[in-house]
C-alpha cells in the first residue's frame, strides 16, 4: 500500500492542469486568476486629501500667517486648483492637493468669519499634514496579483480600480459526484427499515463548493454491473473530474473499480495506508479525467475527499502549494495499527495564543454525526503509537480560508 504522502504525491501527478476562461470581473469571485494584474495608474493617481479642512501652503504659515482668506473650495473629482500665495482653499476628503498647497489643517482646527479661515492657537501644524502621497501605496505598472490567487471581494476592488471588465481564471471543472448501493435512499423518498438515507453525495458537493468548486452535481446507481457501465460511462463523457463513493472495497458486490476499468479507467492506485479511508481508488479516464472512487463509509469518504480530491482540484485550477498548518494536541491520543491516522479535532486556543486541536471520538468510519462538532482532523505519523498532550501535529481544515 502507499503511504498517504505517496497518494498523495500520485494524486497530484494524475490530475491535469484545467483550462482558463475569461470572465466579466463581477463573476470572478472565488476562482482562481490566471493572469497577473497590474497597477492602472500610480495609487493614489494624484496627492490626495485624507480631511475636509483648509489647503495651504507651509511657507506662509511659516512666516506667521494663522488666518487665511479663503479663495474657494475643491471637492472631490473637482479640477485642480491653483493656490493663490497667502490664501486657502476649503478642501474635501478624497480631492487631489490644489497646486502650490502642502498642508492641510482639519475643518474642526479652524474658525470661519468674513471669507477666512483661522487656525485654533493651540493646533501644531505639520508640513505635509493630511496628504497621501501620490504613488505611496503602488506605482503604475506595479504587480498586484499574480496567477494562482483565489479571487476574494478585496481582489475584485483591486482589478476594477486597474481598468479591468474582465480577467483570465481557471475554468471551473466539471464534476460528478457518484453515490452507489441499493442500500441508499434519498431525503423525500419512502425508506425501508433495512437501507439508509443517502448522505454522501450531498456532503461531498457541499465540501466541493465551500473550497470554490461550483460545477458538481450528484447522481446515484445502484450496485448493478449493466447499471454502472450505462451511468459511469456517460458521467465519464460529461465530466473532467469524476468522484465515485462507495462499492470500492473487496466485498462481492464492490464493482465499482472492475466497471471503470472496463470503461477505459487505468487504475492509479488501490488503497492507502491510512485509517480511516485505506480503501481509496484513483484512475485515469481514456479522455484524461481523473477518477476518484472514495470509500463509502462516511467519515471516510469526507476525509479522503479533503485529503486528496481537493488539493488535486487546487493544483489543477492553479494555485499555490500552501505551507502545512501545525496545531498541538489538547489531549493524548493512543492509535496502535501501522497506519496513518486522521483524527478529527475541534480547535480551541489558551491563554498563550497557541492552536489546539481537541480530538472528537467518532464511534466507527460511518458515525458522520460526530464530524459536525469538528474544524478538521489532524495527521498522526504511521509509526508512532502515542501521541502525548501537547504533540505538534499537521492540521488539515475542512473548510478553506
Amino acid at each position: 500500500m502507499l503511504t498517504t504522502a505517496e497518494a498523495l504525491e500520485a494524486v497530484l501527478a494524475a490530475t491535469p492542469a484545467f483550462s482558463s476562461e475569461a470572465l466579466a470581473v463581477v463573476d470572478a469571485t472565488g476562482r482562481v486568476l490566471r493572469q497577473t494584474i497590474r497597477a492602472e495608474r500610480d495609487q493614489p493617481p494624484f496627492d490626495r486629501v485624507m480631511m475636509d479642512g483648509i489647503a495651504f501652503a507651509w511657507s506662509d504659515y511659516e512666516n506667521g500667517q494663522r488666518k487665511f482668506p479663503i479663495q474657494a473650495m475643491q471637492a472631490a473629482g473637482d479640477e485642480v486648483l491653483t493656490l493663490k500665495s497667502g490664501h486657502c482653499i476649503e478642501i474635501m476628503t478624497g480631492a487631489a492637493n490644489p497646486v502650490n498647497a502642502n498642508c492641510i489643517v482639519p475643518v474642526e482646527r479652524i474658525a470661519v468669519t468674513d471669507a477666512s479661515a483661522e487656525i485654533e492657537d493651540d493646533y501644531e501644524v505639520k508640513e505635509g499634514s493630511f496628504i497621501h502621497p501620490r504613488g505611496s501605496d503602488y506605482a503604475q505598472g506595479a504587480h498586484l496579483l499574480t496567477p494562482g490567487k483565489r479571487i476574494s471581494p478585496f481582489d475584485i476592488a483591486i482589478i476594477a480600480s486597474c481598468g479591468e471588465t474582465e480577467v483570465k481564471v481557471a475554468t471551473d471543472p466539471v464534476i460528478r459526484v457518484i453515490s452507489t448501493g441499493n442500500e441508499l435512499v434519498a431525503a423525500g423518498q419512502t425508506i425501508e427499515p433495512h437501507q439508509i438515507r443517502m448522505s454522501n453525495g450531498p456532503a461531498v458537493v457541499s465540501l466541493l463548493e465551500s473550497h470554490g468548486y461550483q460545477r458538481s452535481e450528484h447522481d446515484h446507481i445502484v450496485d448493478d454491473i449493466d447499471a454502472m457501465h450505462d451511468q459511469l460511462g456517460q458521467h465519464l463523457e460529461q465530466a473532467s473530474v469524476l468522484i465515485v463513493s462507495g462499492g470500492v472495497s473487496m466485498g462481492k458486490a464492490d464493482y465499482v473499480p472492475q466497471v471503470l476499468e472496463d470503461l477505459g479507467v487505468d487504475v492509479v492506485f488501490h488503497k492507502i495506508s491510512q485509517r480511516p479511508g485505506k480503501p481509496m481508488w484513483l484512475g485515469k479516464g481514456p479522455n484524461d479525467q481523473i477518477v476518484f472512487a472514495l470509500p463509502g463509509n462516511p467519515v471516510s469518504a469526507l476525509v479522503c475527499c479533503r485529503q486528496y480530491v481537493i488539493p488535486a482540484l487546487s493544483k489543477a485550477s492553479g494555485e499555490p502549494e500552501s505551507p502545512p498548518e501545525f496545531a498541538a494536541l489538547a489531549s493524548s491520543v493512543s492509535f496502535k495499527p501501522a497506519l496513518t491516522c486522521f483524527q478529527p479535532v475541534k480547535l480551541v486556543s489558551n491563554t498563550a495564543g497557541q492552536l489546539l486541536a481537541m480530538p472528537v471520538k467518532t464511534n466507527t468510519s460511518g458515525d458522520f454525526a460526530s464530524l459536525s462538532a469538528t474544524d478538521g482532523y489532524v495527521e498522526l505519523a504511521k509509526d508512532q503509537t502515542d501521541f502525548p498532550a501537547g504533540t505538534p501535529v499537521i492540521l488539515h481544515r475542512w473548510n478553506a480560508g
